[in-house]
C-alpha cells in the first residue's frame, strides 16, 4: 500500500513549475503532437466502432510485438459520457502511436474496451474478461468505486494500472495503480483556493452527494480549505442516489442564508438538475463545480443557456489553441466535442508509451515484470499533456501539474 495521499495542491502546483525542466533520467513525452494528431485522423475515424464487447482489430504483427492494453469503463448508463470519452480517447491515441510507428523500436498496440456501467461488480467483470483476452496493462476504470474495486484486483496480479480520472484517495492505493488526474482532497482545495484568491464570494453554499466517495471527499478538502481563505459557509446540505431529483430545499436554504456561489462536487447529471431548479426559484448564485462537472452540456433535454456563467475545476477545454489538434481529430472521429475525460485518457496512453519506452518493456515479458519495471519509469518521465505541462508522478501514483479552472460562456468551456 502507498504510504503517502494526495499531494496538497501548493505542492502540485510548485512541482509542475519547475518539472519541465527534467534531468538527464526523465524522457519527456509531447503526447499533444500537432502533426502526429492532424495525420491519424483519418485513420481513426475509419476505426470509431463500439469496442464494447469485442477486442479492436489486432495492429499488423511488427518486429516489436505487439502490446495488450483494455479500458474499463462505463460505455452505457448515466456515467457513459465519461467512459464514451476515454474510450475514444484511448482509441485515437493508440491509432497515432500505431501510425507513427508504435513505441520505441516498433511496439505495436491493440485496445479492447469493456463496458462497466459505473458498477464496481461489472467494473471486476469486465476486467476478468480483458485478463481472458491476456490483457497486459489497464486503462479505468473511469470512476471511482469502480476504480477502487479493479485497483484490489489488479493489485493481487501485479498489474500496470493507470486511470484517467479515478479521483478517489483509495483508486491509487496500490502500489501499481497511477492516475492522471487529481485526486479528490486536492480538487476541494484547488476549488477553495480558487474561489478566496479570485474572491469570486465570501458566503458560500455547499450541496453535496453523501452517498459517493467521489462527493463527500471533495467536500471535506474543500470545508478544511475554506477556512484559510476567509470563506465563509453559510449552508452546508447533502443528498444521496436515492433523492437525487429534488434540490428544492437543498437550494432554498442556500438562497435564504445568503449564498452568492454554490459549490457543487457531484456529477453533471445532478448538476443539470440542480441548474433548473436554481433557475425556476430565481436563484442565480455563481455555480462551481469540479471534474464530474463535465459533460453538463451534453445532458439530453437539458437547457445549456442555464449553464452560462457556471464554473469548474478542469485541466482541459478543447477551445484552447493547445487542444486543437487533438479537438479536430476528435471531432473528425466522433462527431462530437472531446471532455476533459477524453483528455485525460488521451495522456494516459502517451504516459504509458513514454513509461514503456523509458524502461525497455517489451510485450513478451510477463505481466508481474513489466508492472514493475512500469511502476519505476513512471517517476521518471515528464509528459506535455492535454491535462498539463510537464507533468510527472510520484511513486504514490499521484501526478504533479497545475490546476486549472473554466467558465462556460456561449456554450464552450473558456479557461480563466
Amino acid at each position: 500500500m502507498k504510504k503517502a495521499l494526495a499531494l496538497g495542491m501548493a505542492v502540485v502546483m510548485a512541482a509542475s513549475l519547475t518539472a519541465c525542466g527534467g534531468s538527464g533520467s526523465t524522457t519527456t513525452t509531447t503526447a499533444a503532437s500537432s502533426e502526429t494528431t492532424a495525420a491519424a485522423a483519418d485513420t481513426t475515424a475509419a476505426a470509431a466502432e463500439d469496442t464494447t464487447a469485442a477486442a479492436e482489430e489486432a495492429p499488423a504483427e511488427s518486429a516489436g510485438g505487439t502490446l495488450k492494453i483494455g479500458v474499463i469503463g462505463p460505455l452505457t448508463g448515466p456515467a457513459a459520457a465519461y467512459g464514451q470519452g476515454v474510450r475514444n480517447a484511448v482509441e485515437l491515441a493508440v491509432n497515432e502511436v500505431n501510425a507513427a510507428g508504435g513505441i520505441g523500436d516498433g511496439i505495436m498496440i491493440e485496445m479492447n474496451a469493456q463496458d462497466d456501467e459505473h458498477d464496481a461488480q461489472k467494473s471486476v467483470n469486465a476486467y476478468n474478461t480483458l485478463k481472458d483476452w491476456g490483457v497486459q496493462m489497464i486503462i479505468g476504470s473511469v470512476t471511482s468505486a469502480p476504480c477502487i474495486a479493479v485497483a484490489a484486483e489488479t493489485e493481487v496480479d501485479n498489474m500496470f494500472q493507470i486511470t484517467p480520472s479515478g479521483s478517489a484517495v483509495e483508486c491509487v492505493a496500490p502500489d501499481n495503480v497511477f492516475r492522471v488526474c487529481f485526486a479528490d482532497p486536492d480538487q476541494g482545495a484547488a476549488a477553495a483556493q480558487y474561489i478566496g484568491e479570485h474572491q469570486l464570494a465570501t458566503d458560500v453554499a455547499i450541496i453535496y452527494d453523501s452517498s459517493t466517495e467521489y462527493s463527500t471527499g471533495i467536500r471535506e478538502a474543500f470545508v478544511e480549505e475554506a477556512a484559510n481563505q476567509g470563506l465563509n459557509i453559510v449552508a452546508d446540505e447533502a443528498f444521496t442516489a436515492d433523492n437525487a431529483t429534488d434540490f428544492s430545499v437543498q437550494l432554498t436554504k442556500a438562497k435564504d442564508a445568503g449564498a452568492t456561489l454554490v459549490f457543487c462536487p457531484f456529477y453533471y447529471q445532478e448538476a443539470s438538475i440542480v441548474l433548473s431548479q436554481a433557475d425556476s426559484m430565481g436563484y442565480d448564485p455563481i455555480f462551481f463545480g469540479v471534474d464530474g462537472m463535465d459533460g453538463i452540456l451534453t445532458v439530453e433535454n437539458f437547457d445549456t443557456s442555464l449553464a452560462e456563467g457556471v464554473m469548474l475545476l478542469t485541466p482541459f477545454s478543447a477551445t484552447e489553441e493547445s487542444s486543437k489538434a487533438f479537438t479536430d481529430a476528435y471531432v473528425a472521429a466522433y462527431g462530437e466535442t472531446p471532455n476533459q475525460f477524453a483528455a485525460d485518457a488521451y495522456d494516459a496512453v502517451y504516459a504509458i508509451k513514454a513509461a514503456v519506452e523509458k524502461s525497455g518493456v517489451t510485450p513478451d515479458m510477463s505481466v508481474s515484470d513489466i508492472c514493475e519495471a512500469m511502476k519505476t519509469a513512471m517517476t521518471e518521465i515528464t509528459i506535455d499533456g492535454l491535462t498539463g505541462a510537464g507533468m510527472t508522478w510520484n511513486a504514490a501514483g499521484e501526478p504533479n501539474k497545475a490546476p486549472k479552472a473554466a467558465m462556460i460562456v456561449d456554450g464552450v468551456y473558456v479557461m480563466q
